[in-house]
């Protein structure tokens, strides 16, 4: 009977493995190519059973590799906006100003994904926008839909074949792309190290899938560390509509984010909106990684007045949290160190004033050696200031209301 059993299992077992490892993305050596100096490589594949997916599909997605060999290159992962595919996404990037954030820095590798191809069920954003209502009830809710568990299964996929640093991975995107690089983006931190957002056109997507308000988050639910994220958008643009709710939901949760906006409109050109806001590319997001400490800065008294929901068509740029700085020293089972500062004007050209001090409540996340647990006590010293923390629910190190300047000052937290 054991020996029936024990056969039972095992044929199972490899029926779940079959399944598991069906999945085999094929190369069509017909559209190599070299765009850019780079070697470009383009694959269809079907869908796995476990993204639950209503019937088979075949989606097309695009793999382009440094200009230079390397090992370990880090991964620059492209969604869409809703007027392109796959195809005509990659096609943008043989311009200069066509939709600059599609294209990838010459040393990684990039990952360009489809959702037109299978679009009325398939878009980035899942029709969580107040402009697509007939979908907002169907992809509503904390669970991810099947293409975003294909997204991620891609961008797995890619690090294992291309032999990526799993530790830099980024998503970017634009318009629908950009609200899904927010709603995909922010639920996997544990994929992403940075995420960065042009124009997203919309936030529900994010809100839903990261249990905003007015959504209550369950007690079950578990949410990996959150990526450092970056976006910009107009508030002359009607697709950013609710910003002023996701940025204080993003400052409560004590969630990194660096915003910037100005009246550019649902703009793509990166040189255009520059002489709008020149922050836009003023953080080396790429630096990142996802097994390193960084800073979240919440609560500062340099912040803009947000435009949102009442003065849209203010003329007037800003910015969130755009001149904070960090730098990691150390991180031990006992004691963790960390540089802060402001930006200087020396090492950022910008149209903004940069303050020659600032305060803000100063948040640790994604620190590796030195673990404490909800509730338990720590000691912090910052300069000539010193006192006394304790662990947030989250389990969440913060100590409020930090003066930072251009020098760099060295936080330093120990048990």
């Amino acid at each position: 009977m054991k020996s029936a059993w024990l056969l039972l299992f095992l044929i199972a077992a490899s029926a779940i493995h079959a399944q598991e490892s069906s999945w085999a993305p094929t190369k069509d050596a017909s559209k190599d190519a070299v765009l850019n100096g780079r070697a470009t490589e383009t694959f269809e594949a079907g869908v796995k059973p476990e993204w639950g997916y209503a019937g088979p599909q075949q989606d097309t997605f695009v793999v382009i590799h440094p200009k230079e060999d390397r090992k370990h290159a880090p991964l620059y992962v492209v969604l869409h906006s809703a007027g392109h595919d796959v195809m005509s996404c990659v096609n943008c990037t043989k311009t200069v100003g066509n939709h600059d954030i599609y294209r990838s820095p010459d040393d990684h590798y990039a990952l360009y994904l489809d959702c037109r191809k299978n679009g009325s069920r398939d878009w980035w954003w899942g029709g969580m926008h107040v402009k697509d209502q007939g979908l907002t009830k169907k992809n509503s809710g904390g669970e991810t839909m099947p293409v975003e568990k294909r997204v991620i299964d891609t961008v797995k996929w890619a690090i294992q074949k291309y032999g990526i640093d799993p530790n830099r991975v980024y998503l970017s995107g634009n318009s629908m792309g950009g609200s899904g690089t927010l709603g995909i983006g922010m639920r996997h931190g544990d994929v992403f190290a940075a995420i960065k957002a042009n124009v997203p056109a919309g936030v529900e997507h994010v809100a839903h899938r990261m249990y905003f308000p007015p959504h209550s988050m369950p007690e079950t639910a578990k949410l990996p560390e959150p990526p450092v994220c970056i976006d910009y958008s107009a508030p002359n643009d009607g697709w950013a509509e609710g910003h002023d709710r996701f940025v204080k939901a993003m400052n409560d949760r004590k969630y990194s984010l660096l915003f910037y906006w100005g009246p550019f409109g649902h703009a793509n050109n990166s040189a255009q909106i520059m002489k709008v806001n020149d922050l836009i590319d003023s953080f080396d997001w790429l630096s990142v990684k996802k097994n390193a400490a960084y800073a979240v800065f919440t609560n500062a008294n340099c912040n803009s007045k947000l435009p949102w929901p009442d003065d849209v068509k203010s003329t007037v740029s800003g910015q969130v949290n755009a001149f904070f700085r960090w730098k990691n020293i150390s991180d031990s089972a006992e004691k963790f160190e960390m540089s802060l500062f402001l930006v200087s004007p020396s090492d950022l050209k910008t149209q903004f004033e940069i303050p020659k001090e600032a305060t803000a409540d100063v948040s640790l996340r994604r620190v590796q050696k030195f673990q404490l647990k909800a509730g338990e006590k720590f000691r912090w010293s910052y300069g000539a200031a010193k006192g006394e923390g304790q662990v947030d629910s989250q389990g969440v190190i913060t100590i409020p209301a930090m003066k930072l300047t251009a020098e760099p000052v060295t936080l330093s937290v120990s048990k």
